[in-house]
This record gives C-alpha cells, sequence and structure tokens, in this order.
C-alpha cells in the first residue's frame, strides 16, 4: 500500500483550514501533519513530519506566504507549493511562481477537486486555475525580446535588488550591508528608476525576467 501523501496547511482563515483538515482527514490516500495561521521564524521538520505538499495562503499576518514560499524552498527544495490564496493580481503570480511554489489555485471556499490537485502536484504537475493559466501566458507572451541595453546597477544597488527578491525587510538589507535604512531607501528609488518599475514586486519581477541578480 503506497503512503499517503503528506500535507501542511498554512491558512489564517480558521473556518477554512478545519474544513482542509477534515477534507483530508477523509480519505486514506492523504495524512494532514500539520496547519498553521502564520509564518513560523524557524523553518524546521521532524523526519516523518516533513510535508509532501503544502497549501499556502498569501495574505496572512506578518510575513506574507511568497516570503515563507520562498524561505522553504531554500531549506527544503524537494517540497511542492501550492498557492491557495483569492489573490489573482499578475505581479503576485508571477512572484510566487519565481519564490519556487508550483501550483496556483484561486479559493471560493475550498476549490472544487482540491484532494485531486493535491495528487496532481505530488506526481509532479502544476494545477492551475484556469484564470491563471491565463494570466501566466500572457506574461510570458508579454516577454518580448529586450531590444534595448541591458540594464546597469552598480554593486549596491544589485545588493539591494537581491535583498528585495530574497524577501528581507529594509531594515535587514541595511543591517546586512551595514548601511542606514535611509541608504537603502535611496538605493531602491535608484533602482525603481532604472528598471522603470513603482513597486517591490514588479522590481523582482523585471530582476528575475531579465537575470539582473
Amino acid at each position: 500500500m503506497a503512503m499517503p501523501i503528506k500535507v501542511l496547511i498554512v491558512e489564517d482563515n480558521t473556518n477554512l483550514r478545519q474544513a482542509l483538515k477534515s477534507l483530508i482527514a477523509l480519505s486514506d490516500d492523504f495524512i494532514c501533519v500539520g496547519d498553521d495561521d502564520h509564518c513560523k521564524p524557524e523553518i524546521f521538520f521532524s523526519d516523518n513530519e516533513v510535508p509532501d505538499v503544502i497549501l499556502m495562503d498569501i495574505d496572512l499576518p506578518g510575513e506574507n506566504g511568497i516570503s515563507y514560499t520562498r524561505r522553504i524552498k531554500e531549506k527544503y527544495p524537494f517540497i511542492n507549493i501550492l498557492m491557495l490564496t483569492v489573490i489573482e493580481q499578475e505581479d503576485k503570480i508571477m512572484e510566487a511562481i519565481y519564490a519556487g511554489a508550483t501550483g496556483y489555485l484561486i479559493k471560493s471556499a475550498i476549490p472544487e477537486n482540491i484532494l485531486e490537485n493535491i495528487r496532481i502536484l505530488y506526481k509532479g504537475g502544476s494545477p492551475l486555475t484556469p484564470s491563471i493559466a491565463r494570466i501566466i501566458f500572457q506574461n510570458v507572451q508579454n516577454q518580448q525580446p529586450n531590444k534595448k541595453e541591458k540594464v546597469h546597477l552598480n554593486t549596491r544597488e544589485t545588493e539591494v535588488l537581491a535583498g528585495l527578491v530574497k524577501g528581507l525587510t529594509y531594515k535587514m538589507i541595511a543591517a546586512k550591508h551595514f548601511i542606514s535604512v535611509d541608504t537603502v531607501r535611496s538605493y531602491i528609488r535608484c533602482v525603481y528608476e532604472k528598471l522603470e518599475v513603482h513597486s517591490r514586486s514588479e522590481a523582482i519581477v523585471k530582476a528575475l525576467n531579465d537575470k539582473l541578480i
């Protein structure tokens, strides 16, 4: 008999979290190894509780699910992470994918066939809500070959941008490079201007698309 698929739920909506746990408990093919309503500052799983799949919300209290996904994948790159969220903005979708998510479903209560989607993810597929798949295709199609000269960032600007991609706060970036928070803000303004973006998410997507770091 095959081992059950181990699932961890990270969702701050108590009713939805409990409903997902109950649904998983009804099937012998799955086992819930944990449920959290926030991102843990330290990431550690005991040997018998390492999840095969994590159901990850994005809009969580404190650290968001995209940043948490990035941290988890850095330590446990083999874990499959399925974003389960109400967020449909293109920049957030692409940022989640770049962070390491391998599936993205829009939740309206519990998505239809959620267990089947978990199984698909576990077996190597990437379940996507159809509207999300369309957004991803449009994003790829809009990435026309860049005929402009590659954006040139100096060493410090590149370091600050790398910090943004890693999900670091301004304060954390400042401490890492022994500069003030105001100096970090100044560098970020310069980076935004050079990249022709207006937000952290846009800067991250641009940096990864154009291989700036």
